[in-house]
């Protein structure tokens, strides 16, 4: 017993120095509608575009002609956010270091879209993108609204729009016939 409160101690202690907080981690933030911290919030985003670009790379390739449509504009739009973030990482004006590679949940969506294929793939692809652009939004929507840095909160605010738009693009994918249409 002691043992295991010495471990948890240990973990508490180290939060700091973890990359994430367990608030933001668990869900918990989101859940009771907390803002993410600045940290947080960069690794977040930086860490959903880059699950947004490699997935949708892959829907280029194997997705049907709706999710190819969608695919090619989540390629275009997270790559301009993943500039400005880093824009604003680079400039100062956010104190936050950048992540360089996905995490581990990410990551394993990621190896199951490589293996899939057709309506495997479809599947699971259209419902990533839904579940990717709801946390999106909800973690875009608490940073603009209680974020610490007002530059950063400025961006969160301006590019909510846009991920709002997303998820409503996701939300149709799979409704429309794939067979020679493509999204509008």
């Amino acid at each position: 017993m002691k043992r295991s409160m010495i471990v948890l101690g240990c973990i508490l202690l180290a939060g700091p120095a973890l990359a994430q907080s367990v608030g933001e981690k668990t869900g918990i933030n989101s859940a009771l509608g907390v803002a993410p911290t600045t940290v947080d919030f960069v690794k977040e985003v930086a860490i959903s575009d880059m699950f947004e670009i490699e997935s949708s790379k892959l829907a280029e390739q194997k997705g049907n002609a709706q999710e190819k449509t969608f695919a090619q504009q989540m390629v275009t739009d997270h790559a301009q956010t993943s500039n400005d973030l880093k824009g604003l990482v680079t400039s100062g004006k956010v104190k936050a270091e950048l992540p360089t590679t996905i995490d581990s949940s990410h990551q394993s969506k990621l190896d199951k879209l490589k293996v899939a294929s057709g309506k495997d793939f479809s599947s699971d692809f259209d419902s990533d993108q839904v579940s990717a652009h709801k946390d999106a939004v909800s973690l875009f929507e608490r940073y603009a609204n209680g974020g610490d840095n007002a530059d950063l909160k400025d961006w969160a605010g301006k590019t909510l729009p846009t991920l709002r738009h997303h998820l409503e693009m996701a939300q149709e994918l799979g409704k429309a016939p794939s067979v020679g249409q493509s999204s509008k």
